[in-house]
């Protein structure tokens, strides 16, 4: 895939990735994340609890990504990236959202995955590429609303049973290294930092295309995640 391309998704990867530690402050459903092992997991995905103001308990269910869902998941990534003024960092808040079109070419090749609530209404989403025999996190991104919940990890947990499933070896993705939403949050769900010098080629390109387009004004790394044979999440 041509890096032009790639990139319209890739260089918002982590720009407005995952606000579940942003600290973005409204109203949120609270949820937590209920493990399941892999022969228990519900069809169509993993299921989260989530537990709103009024004490209810609402499913909120990871499934892949529907043509119906796309519309949906620009305002969740608006929303998401608000933190990003808060810290400051205006550029990366203002990024234009990844437009339907975009999206539909992962969701046809069923690299789209999304958390959805009890009204079946997507309230966090991943996409992803293959890159280089893993699969590369082009961006995940959770409402506000939703944050804080582990609804993110439950998405990058869901894409590395696909990855396994596939064959491919390892969950990548590119982030910023000092914002504590990115890749502190990354290290603690089980990445780790790639050393420029051992980027794969495929990564270093999306890696030069991001300095090109000015994104190293802030320090951003590479981190990977090995992918278990079984399907296993770490």
């Amino acid at each position: 895939m041509p890096v032009a391309a790639r990139l319209l998704t890739t260089l918002r990867c982590a720009l407005r990735c995952c606000c579940e530690n942003s600290g973005v402050q409204s109203p949120v459903r609270r949820a937590q994340v209920i493990s399941h092992q892999a022969s228990a997991r519900p069809k169509g995905g993993l299921t989260a609890g989530a537990s709103p103001v009024n004490g209810t308990l609402v499913p909120v269910l990871i499934r892949a990504a529907r043509p119906q869902d796309l519309p949906t998941l620009p305002g969740i990534e608006s929303a998401a990236g608000a933190a990003f003024a808060d810290i400051g960092m205006i550029e990366i808040a203002n990024d234009a959202d990844p437009t339907v079109a975009e999206l539909s070419r992962y969701q046809q090749a069923g690299r789209a995955w999304v958390a959805v609530d009890d009204t079946d209404t997507p309230v966090a989403y991943l996409i992803a590429e293959v890159v280089d025999g893993g699969l590369h996190i082009e961006q995940v991104s959770v409402h506000p609303r939703w944050a804080h919940q582990g609804v993110g990890r439950a998405l990058i947990d869901e894409s590395a049973r696909w990855a396994a499933g596939q064959g491919l070896a390892s969950l990548t993705l590119t982030t910023f290294a000092n914002v504590p939403w990115n890749a502190p949050y990354y290290l603690r769900c089980g990445f780790v930092i790639v050393p420029e010098a051992l980027l794969s080629p495929g990564l270093r390109e999306i890696r030069r295309a991001e300095a090109a387009r000015g994104l190293d004004a802030w320090p951003r790394v590479c981190m990977s995640r090995p992918v278990r044979a079984n399907g296993e999440v770490q």
